[in-house]
């Protein structure tokens, strides 16, 4: 008896394929590669462009402000420059110090114009109520003619501008004296510590 041999479906399918099997479902490996590739590059190229764009918008933006600071305060220095002529003239001058006097009075004048024409005011100051908002108490002394804390010496003048506060003003305080202690040396209110208090402890 001839025993034949029978040939699995595997083999039957493999011969008809000569040999080669191929998986449908496999991927085009190169071809998405190109195509991430392309996507990235046109992904940096956009962002190069934006950086360019931005380091120009910043670039604008520095010539717009310093142009603007310029152009702001070109003005008012411009204005200053005719005080400076006077000063010159007044410094080449050959005359009495009574005329030079009135030189630097006349400068003086033409400056406190030229603040007030900015909206630059000066602060008030002696026999003023003392306001730690626009003064800067530098020395306090008591004194028997003052109810409050008042001005009696401006150091330096104080200027506000549109409302606000430019430059303190650097002052001397009078505040008012203690009251005299009664017989058992206690003081007879607290006013004395008040006004050191509102001085600022100058």
């Amino acid at each position: 008896m001839t025993i034949e041999a029978k040939e699995s479906p595997d083999s039957h399918e493999e011969d008809q394929g000569g040999g080669e099997t191929v998986d449908a479902g496999v991927p085009d490996t190169e071809g998405e590669l190109r195509a991430e590739l392309a996507a990235a590059s046109e992904e940096v190229d956009r962002l190069r462009r934006a950086a360019a764009e931005f380091d120009n918008l910043r670039k604008r933006a520095e010539r717009e402000r310093l142009e603007s600071r310029w152009n702001t305060a070109a003005g008012p220095l411009r204005e200053f420059l005719g005080v400076v002529d006077n000063l010159d003239r007044a410094l080449e001058a050959e005359a009495s110090a009574d005329d030079l006097r009135a030189g630097v009075e006349m400068i003086r004048r033409q400056m406190g114009d030229l603040l007030r024409r900015f909206g630059v005011e000066p602060v008030e100051g002696v026999n003023a109520p003392f306001d730690p908002n626009v003064h800067q108490a530098v020395a306090r002394e008591e004194s028997a003619e003052v109810d409050e804390p008042t001005v009696v010496q401006e150091l330096q003048t104080g200027y506000m501008m549109e409302s606000r506060l430019l430059r303190a003003a650097m002052v001397r305080v009078a505040v008012p004296a203690p009251p005299p202690a009664s017989r058992d040396g206690n003081v007879e209110d607290g006013a004395g510590a008040d006004a050191d208090a509102a001085a600022g402890g100058a």
